[in-house]
């Protein structure tokens, strides 16, 4: 039998919205790619950031600080939880998917010379209404960024 090794697909984040690359994300990954994702606080989100950021700040409301459910408050977790949430993540094939997916808040030195894509169908160029970036809303949350 003879092992394949899995494709790796660099996408950078960069103007994209950010469900929208979720579900494409999510799709690589349960067809066996490995996706790294780069500049994830410069992922968009969609709507008035006066909304959102409300609604996120309730989120974190919930739950106890020791015992759980844990708020991610950095951008690169929250795409990970984002994609998470789009993945059948109670089963075997769901987290080892997840397990193919890394993050990164901007660009490795490691991984600046290589082929990055952009999806065409995530492009934030197609939205008419307001948006802001996944870094904005870190930082109303409380992500104290370097």
């Amino acid at each position: 039998m003879q092992t394949t090794k899995p494709q790796v697909t660099i996408v950078n984040a960069d103007g994209l919205i950010l469900g929208r690359m979720a579900s494409v994300i999510a799709k690589k990954l349960l067809n066996g790619e490995k996706v790294i994702v780069v500049n994830a606080e410069k992922a968009v989100l969609s709507g008035k950031r006066k909304s959102k950021v409300a609604e996120a700040k309730e989120f974190l409301e919930v739950g106890s600080p020791g015992r759980g459910p844990f708020h991610y408050r950095q951008p690169d977790r929250i795409l990970r939880k984002t994609v998470r949430g789009m993945l059948p993540f109670k089963q075997s094939k769901g987290k080892m998917a997840y397990n193919r997916l890394k993050v990164f808040i901007g660009v490795p030195e490691a991984l600046q010379s290589q082929q990055m894509i952009t999806l065409e169908e995530a492009q934030a160029a197609k939205l008419k209404g307001p948006y802001f970036t996944l870094g904005e809303l870190a930082k109303e949350i409380g992500w104290k960024s370097e």
